[in-house]
């Protein structure tokens, strides 16, 4: 069975997921945006071991917890290829926004679209959604119709493509070919406020009314 804990954390409200197997006892963490020692402790609290670190994207504030959650565990970070030069620049990122983040690691093992990451038991499909950040993934649990979907698709809203490395029309097109083609109950994990379903963006959020 799967486990799910939203930790919302960092200066602007990011969400972390801490995504445990009940049948090993392992677990992912998604997106860790801020005080990483904080993250491992609710881990640890579950009693689970924590065996992959997996990024949808790396604007900062989906890392700046980073830097400590790979020092506590030591679990190799998974990110796609297109993602690493945001990464490595996070850190000043951050300094323009007026926010300071401790200097993340780079990834461990390069993600592509297609590949399949396991977890315990749980099995998480690589889906590749640009758009709204240079090497976005989502991570699609088809077991059991849960997708974290990131930045790119939120609760009645879609993610921002006002910033580097950000187009529309390359967003829209990973929503409607890689998310909206999702069974209508899957459950939408995103970056930043509460969860929804692919049904009920489908027929509410207004920025998909035309798609």
């Amino acid at each position: 069975m799967i486990q799910i804990q939203q930790m919302t954390l960092g200066p602007v409200q990011t969400n972390c997921f801490l995504l445990g197997c009940e049948e090993t006892m392992t677990a992912a963490i998604i997106d860790p945006a801020d005080n990483g020692r904080g993250i491992v402790a609710a881990a640890e609290e579950n009693g689970w071991e924590i065996t992959h670190i997996l990024l949808t994207h790396t604007h900062f504030d989906h890392v700046g917890g980073l830097a400590d959650v790979k020092e506590l565990t030591k679990a190799p970070i998974y990110a796609h290829a297109d993602a690493v030069e945001m990464l490595r620049n996070a850190t000043m990122s951050a300094a323009m926004w007026g926010f300071r983040i401790p200097s993340p690691p780079p990834p461990d093992i390069m993600i592509n679209e297609g590949e399949t990451i396991q977890v315990g038991s749980l099995r998480l499909e690589v889906l590749y959604v640009p758009g709204h950040a240079p090497g976005h993934v989502a991570f699609h649990l088809p077991d059991y119709r849960v997708i974290f979907s990131g930045d790119v698709l939120f609760e009645d809203s879609i993610g921002r493509t006002d910033l580097p490395g950000a187009d529309h029309e390359t967003l829209m097109n990973s929503i409607r070919t890689k998310l909206l083609t999702l069974p209508d109950d899957t459950r939408v994990f995103s970056g930043h406020g509460a969860a929804t379903t692919i049904g009920q963006e489908r027929w509410a959020n207004p920025f998909l009314s035309e798609e």
